[in-house]
């Protein structure tokens, strides 16, 4: 079978991923891709072991503080987990794997948002991952403050979620010079707008790049 493609819907908190990635399915499905042939992850989780560690990486807890480089450790360990074991599987058996959260996110939250150097990430990721990039990265761009604004409608905030404005500001900021040094591969979408011109550009997205059909 024909080798598969790995979609990923990035960006900050409350920018719309969730929705954006049921468009892209949808997508697939119009375009003649059947169920069977669509697997969805997410980062970190979308494995039994992964979502153990997305508990570890997500829980609000007193008595330990997760440490910068720990998070790093555990990004990594899920991720390679997922990838190993889930998406080049998936892929190598000609399925579309459409996932909310990838590596793009490493260098952002973890790298512009807690500070850890550029080198050390590329070192972790370079063993983990070598030249393992999705095909298409769909970034998702929204004022912090409206995203925090969002994700505080939707209940309880995870470890994450509780980090000040600063802190996504950063993670913003990376995003973005991301998507200008690697345009190629990462599309922006503005996520500030109303939601039928925003999935019309992520359709227009995948047309542009020839995604199925």
């Amino acid at each position: 079978m024909p080798k598969g493609r790995f979609i990923v819907v990035e960006g900050g908190e409350g920018a719309g991923k969730s929705t954006m990635i049921a468009e892209i399915v949808s997508y697939l499905r119009e375009h003649g891709v059947p169920d069977s042939a669509i697997v969805k992850t997410r980062e970190p989780g979308g494995t039994p072991i992964a979502e153990d560690i997305r508990k570890i990486l997500k829980d609000v807890r007193t008595d330990d503080r997760l440490c910068a480089e720990s998070e790093l450790l555990l990004m990594y360990a899920a991720r390679a987990q997922l990838v190993q074991t889930v998406i080049i599987p998936a892929l190598e058996a000609g399925q579309y794997v459409v996932g909310d959260r990838h590596d793009l996110s490493t260098l952002a939250y973890q790298g512009g948002g807690r500070g850890i150097s550029r080198q050390l990430i590329k070192s972790i990721r370079d063993a983990v991952l070598g030249d393992f990039y999705p095909d298409l990265t769909i970034l998702m761009d929204l004022d912090p403050a409206v995203g925090l604004a969002r994700a505080g409608k939707r209940g309880d905030l995870d470890r994450f979620e509780k980090e000040q404005l600063d802190f996504f500001v950063r993670v913003r900021n990376t995003f973005l010079s991301e998507y200008e040094a690697h345009r190629d591969r990462i599309s922006l979408v503005r996520a500030d707008r109303d939601i039928e011109t925003v999935r019309a550009d992520i359709r227009q997205i995948l047309e542009s790049k020839c995604i199925a059909g």
